[in-house]
């Protein structure tokens, strides 16, 4: 049946043959869409215990030092060790790995005194209890200075632990077997694994090539009187396993009494680094916030208000698109929340602030897709011919405007520190979550209710077309 004046236009874009329901695939990914993101922004909205298990949520976050202060402390070479330009620059950079490696992206390192000092400024853990400067310290700046050494069997300390032979020297005093097998720098990966036999928890590691064949010696030296090696931490004696057999292929195993947790912690060490020399902690203090918590308080209604203010300007231009761009954006904004809070994340001030430019940027995406959608309706196209064109024709600019904001955020976060590394990572997930909600979120949702009759008039896509003028009939 031809359409009247007055449904022309809902007509003109039904003419693919909607559904006064929703077709049943695209009603279970609306639902499935919808009942996500409201369980993440209940998790992000109240941080809930769920089956004994406390989840964070965005008062979790970890806070950087201007927000809630933390620890400054200064370590120095040893006694008569004179450290060179690139042996400071080494051992700022495994500090600087170790942190990273903790999620904590706003620590300040600086050399000071003619570059034989770093100092050294870590935030609190959002769950710090105790506030003891000294234990931050040792967790998280461990010197670690790992060595495999020869032993004396016949010789053990008053603790019955053995003792390293002394390095034999000629009468020259030129060494001539160092006592020393192994050191940090010789080992090139470290992991976890459960001895099948023993049902202990044993550090493995993997040798570079210049270990390997310092190990091979070593082991092939000791395999047939069944000798020992002792592996050292910062001088404790951590294991001391016996040698069976000649080890040519750079794996070793460091056997312990560990937990889980502390064989965890010693691969992570291990694997960030050897320092060029140990450490000595000179001194350790508390530091204030600069900002305090009140700061972040104002921060995050600053973001609620930009959240707002978005979502009114995407109501009012876009209407029905505007409605679903606004959830997907809510869903980006929970999801980046979560991510930051769940990884333990240190995030500053300026870190919150790439929080919330994403959140404006968190549209750009759906407004660039749906002005195209518009132009497709206006051009005549069906309404589900035009949402499929209007994504696929639009993914290029998408695409590249947020590559080229990803392209600058990680060059941000290579070569920046502190609270501007804090901004970097916030804003890397922001970007990629964007792209993410507009191209998936927001059409799956925009696929669902174009199935609906009343969801098909042009008005609730911001979109006026001119009624066809009746031809005219001459007499």
């Amino acid at each position: 049946m031809p359409c009247s004046t007055n449904q022309e236009l809902i007509c003109y874009l039904d003419k693919e043959g909607g559904s006064s329901q929703m077709k049943g695939n695209n009603a279970v990914k609306f639902i499935v869409v919808i009942a996500v993101i409201a369980i993440l922004t209940w998790i992000a909205a109240t941080g809930p215990t769920i089956f004994g298990q406390k989840l964070k949520g965005m008062w979790d976050i970890n806070k950087g030092v201007d927000i809630r202060g933390g620890v400054r402390a200064t370590l120095s070479a040893p006694n008569g060790t004179k450290p060179t330009s690139d042996q400071m620059d080494t051992l700022k950079a495994i500090i600087r790995n170790r942190l990273d490696s903790s999620n904590i992206f706003d620590a300040q390192i600086t050399p000071e005194r003619n570059n034989t000092r770093l100092s050294i400024e870590i935030p609190w853990a959002q769950n710090e209890k105790d506030y003891d400067p000294q234990k931050l310290i040792n967790k998280t700046i461990q010197t670690a200075l790992l060595t495999f050494r020869y032993v004396d069997e016949k010789k053990k300390d008053a603790n019955n632990q053995y003792l390293p032979l002394e390095d034999v020297k000629d009468k020259n005093g030129k060494i001539i077997t160092k006592n020393i097998i192994l050191q940090g720098n010789d080992i090139k990966g470290a992991g976890v694994e459960t001895n099948t036999q023993t049902g202990k928890i044993d550090v493995t590691l993997q040798l570079d090539a210049a270990g390997t064949k310092k190990f091979a010696v070593a082991t092939a030296k000791l395999a047939p009187t069944h000798g020992i090696i002792a592996i050292f931490m910062d001088e404790k004696l951590i294991s001391y396993p016996g040698v069976n057999t000649e080890i040519p292929d750079g794996n070793a195993i460091i056997e312990g009494n560990f937990t889980t947790s502390e064989a965890k912690d010693l691969a992570a060490t291990i694997r960030s680094g050897a320092l060029p020399f140990k450490l000595n902690i000179l001194q350790v203090d508390s530091i204030s916030s600069l900002l305090g918590e009140n700061a972040f308080n104002v921060s995050v209604i600053a973001m609620g208000v930009a959240l707002l203010l978005v979502w009114v300007f995407m109501l009012v231009k876009y209407r029905l698109m505007g409605i679903l761009a606004n959830i997907a954006l809510l869903a980006h904004t929970v999801i980046q929340v979560l991510f930051i809070s769940w990884m333990g994340i240190s995030v500053t001030l300026p870190g919150i602030a790439g929080i919330i430019l994403t959140i404006g940027m968190g549209v750009d995406a759906n407004i660039i897709i749906f002005e195209r959608i518009k132009e497709e309706l206006r051009s005549g196209k069906t309404l589900r011919a035009s949402v499929d064109v209007g994504f696929k024709r639009a993914f290029t600019a998408v695409f590249d405007a947020n590559m080229t904001t990803l392209i600058s955020a990680v060059i941000l976060y290579m070569f920046n520190s502190g609270p501007i590394k804090s901004f970097a990572i916030t804003l890397i997930v922001g970007v990629v979550l964007s792209f993410l909600t507009a191209v998936i979120v927001s059409r799956i949702m925009l696929k669902s209710v174009i199935d609906i009759d009343i969801a098909k008039h042009p008005w609730l896509y911001g979109v006026t077309l001119k009624a066809k003028e009746p031809k005219e009939v001459k007499a």
